[in-house]
């Protein structure tokens, strides 16, 4: 029987609970509802009936609520709030169904890791397309998001209070020998590193002068033999024999089979952060794209692309 009662509540019933309770006032709840008297009236009449219990005492004072009716205006309210957050989900959900978020990221990232994470993401929202802007130096990221050619950043640059960032995955800077160098040792010290020519990427990040100056402090005579601004370029030419390099993993990817990967002595990592600019709103499209990809960090790392020793 109370199974049968509860299938009767309509939602209009607990909107007009609400309102009359709110205001003490049926024609008071009328006018926020913009319906007549009479269907408050009614409405109220139909929840007591099917409740079996009575709502409000009327009086010259308005309509107060009996105690059974504030037991059950805390369920109502619960209701009708979980109704309203129904229809948000809805609305986002079909807003989703089409849009397209543009992210803007350094070269290393935008190869190796964000096909990956895109591809996730249009499994779950397939109407949705991702554009993605290449660049080979931090400035460029900023300038993407300032000037809104971009939603959100992908960069290795700490950026200043404009942005707002969250750390996405610690990239080891590591050691990559040519095979040709003759029983490199198991364990690579400073001082091997001191004999080997230097291999350079004058590419201008701030991570790699970060790196550079690490291993100054512990190998004080190491120094630059060859220079290259692409980290293709420094790859292919620790490939033909000419020199050791010291780049990220991800920048270094992919690594030819005739070079070989050893972390360094005193291991450093570059921090690569997600950004977007602070205060701007997202749109629905880049803040599902930003909330997946939350979601998943960890399930990414640069160590699974290779193993240094």
């Amino acid at each position: 029987m109370e199974r049968k009662r509860q299938s009767k509540i309509k939602l209009a019933q607990l909107h007009a609970f609400i309102a009359v309770a709110e205001h003490n006032s049926f024609s008071e709840a009328a006018l926020e509802l913009e319906v007549a008297q009479s269907a408050v009236s009614n409405a109220i009449a139909a929840l007591e009936s099917d409740l079996g219990i009575v709502l409000f005492s009327r009086g010259r004072y308005g309509a107060e609520l009996t105690p059974a009716g504030e037991r059950v205006l805390t369920h109502a309210q619960q209701i009708v709030h979980l109704q309203g957050q129904i229809l948000k989900e809805a609305n986002l959900l079909r807003g989703l169904q089409g849009g397209k978020v543009r992210l803007t990221s350094i070269r290393s990232v935008a190869t190796h890791l964000l096909p990956t994470i895109i591809a996730q993401f249009q499994r779950q929202f397939p109407g949705i397309t991702v554009s993605v802007i290449e660049q080979f130096d931090e400035q460029s990221i900023e300038d993407d998001l300032c000037k809104g050619h971009a939603d959100i950043g992908f960069t290795d640059d700490l950026m200043t209070d404009e942005f707002e960032t969250w750390e996405f995955l610690q990239d080891e800077f590591v050691v990559l020998l040519p095979l040709s160098y003759t029983e490199p040792p198991f364990k690579l010290g400073w001082e091997h590193l001191k004999s080997y020519p230097l291999i350079v990427a004058t590419n201008g990040f701030t991570s790699d002068k970060y790196a550079y100056e690490h291993c100054a402090r512990f190998c004080r005579s190491i120094q630059p033999v060859y220079q290259a601004k692409s980290d293709s370029t420094v790859v292919n030419m620790v490939a033909q024999g000419l020199g050791v390099a010291i780049l990220p993993r991800l920048a270094a990817e992919p690594i030819p089979p005739n070079v070989e990967v050893r972390s360094l002595p005193i291991p450093f990592f570059r921090t690569i952060r997600m950004a977007i600019v602070a205060n701007r709103p997202l749109s629905p499209h880049a803040f599902a794209f930003m909330e997946s990809l939350k979601s998943s960090t960890g399930c990414f790392n640069s160590s699974s692309l290779g193993r240094a020793s």
